[in-house]
């Protein structure tokens, strides 16, 4: 494992490989950028077949976290951790403390939330060891607990302006959209876009979640193996990343791909490949900042429950204006993106 040489190693400031044998922690911390503030990003608890596979999945996600701070206009830098589950991991209130005690000697350059795996319980066992935390239950009416929400009112406004764009729509009612996992993240979604009116395709690897989906939106379920190839207006992927590669793009039939899930595109090629074969993308950190701002807006303490839902609406336009950009100048949106968040954090440096 050598991390400067890893191909997702983007002159990270620091990269923390926390380790207790007492209660089987294995976990990295990966600092990307502090320059707008604290690097902020969530916990993600998830089984890696390789130890390098771990380090490359939180050295992506965390300069990504840079970017969505960035573009969310936040005074947060880019950071994320990853507890490894291992086969025999237990996950005891100890373990989860132990990672605490990990962030707090970072003094604050690290602050860490919610991400897949890890639920807002966990957050308050973390937080019996440090202070910089968020994601806790909201109080007096402020925001936090679960970023869920949010992030997929933020991809709900994002699909709707995609579809303005792209299609000349000024509502979703009866576009068909494929969601490709209906954890936390897209079943709100679905739930948003339902209340829309439109259809909707599901998969996921639990066949409980598609269930609900189905008994709850009329959602129509397909196989983890189907989903990315339905005719559809739109997909929406909300499980994990690098989903859309040299060998899915071609296989996709929708005019649009705008979903919650992070580190969507395999490499930045694969925002060109889009591109030229005439779908719109919405840039995964840009529409699905939703989360953050809600994390942000419980750390600062700086706005109640009705101003993040305005700063997270947001989102729709400032997608608008990456699409206008990339048709005025025939760049891809990932890549007009990219510019205008690394533009971002070089002028706070």
């Amino acid at each position: 494992m050598a991390a400067f040489d890893e191909p997702a190693f983007d002159a990270h400031e620091r990269v923390v490989f926390c380790h207790d044998a007492a209660t089987g922690l294995k976990a990295i911390i990966a600092i990307h950028s502090t320059a707008l503030g604290p690097a902020a990003g969530g916990c993600r608890l998830w089984s890696y077949a390789t130890d390098d596979e771990a380090l490359h999945d939180v050295l992506r996600l965390s300069q990504g976290m840079s970017y969505k701070n960035a573009m969310a206009g936040l005074a947060f830098g880019g950071g994320k951790a990853v507890i490894i589950k291992t086969p025999d991991f237990k996950g005891t209130d100890a373990l989860f403390e132990r990672f605490g005690d990990f962030v707090e000697e970072l003094g604050g350059d690290y602050i860490t939330a919610e991400d897949v795996g890890v639920s807002v319980a966990i957050m308050e066992t973390i937080a019996h060891r440090t202070h910089f935390v968020s994601g806790l239950p909201p109080k007096g009416g402020h925001a936090g607990g679960d970023p869920s929400p949010k992030t997929a009112f933020g991809v709900f406004k994002g699909i709707e302006a995609a579809a303005k764009f792209k299609l000349g729509r000024d509502d979703l009612s009866g576009l068909t959209v494929a969601v490709q996992g209906v954890g936390n993240v897209g079943y709100y979604l679905c739930e948003f876009l339902a209340k829309a009116g439109a259809k909707l395709i599901v998969a996921d690897i639990d066949a409980g979640r598609v269930k609900r989906a189905r008994e709850d939106f009329g959602a129509t379920a397909v196989g983890i193996d189907e989903i990315l190839e339905q005719k559809a207006d739109i997909l929406a992927p909300c499980a994990l990343g690098a989903i859309l590669t040299a060998t899915t793009i071609p296989k996709l039939k929708v005019s649009i791909v705008a979903g919650g899930a992070n580190n969507q595109l395999e490499t930045n090629e694969d925002g060109k490949r889009l591109a030229d074969a005439g779908i719109l993308y919405a840039p995964d950190y840009v529409i699905n900042g939703g989360g953050i701002i809600n994390v942000a807006s419980e750390y600062f303490d700086d706005m109640d429950n009705a101003q993040v839902l305005e700063k997270v609406a947001e989102i729709g336009p400032r997608l608008t204006g990456i699409f206008e950009k990339s048709a005025a100048s025939g760049k891809p949106t990932n890549e007009i993106a990219d510019a205008m968040a690394r533009a971002i954090i070089a002028a706070a440096r």
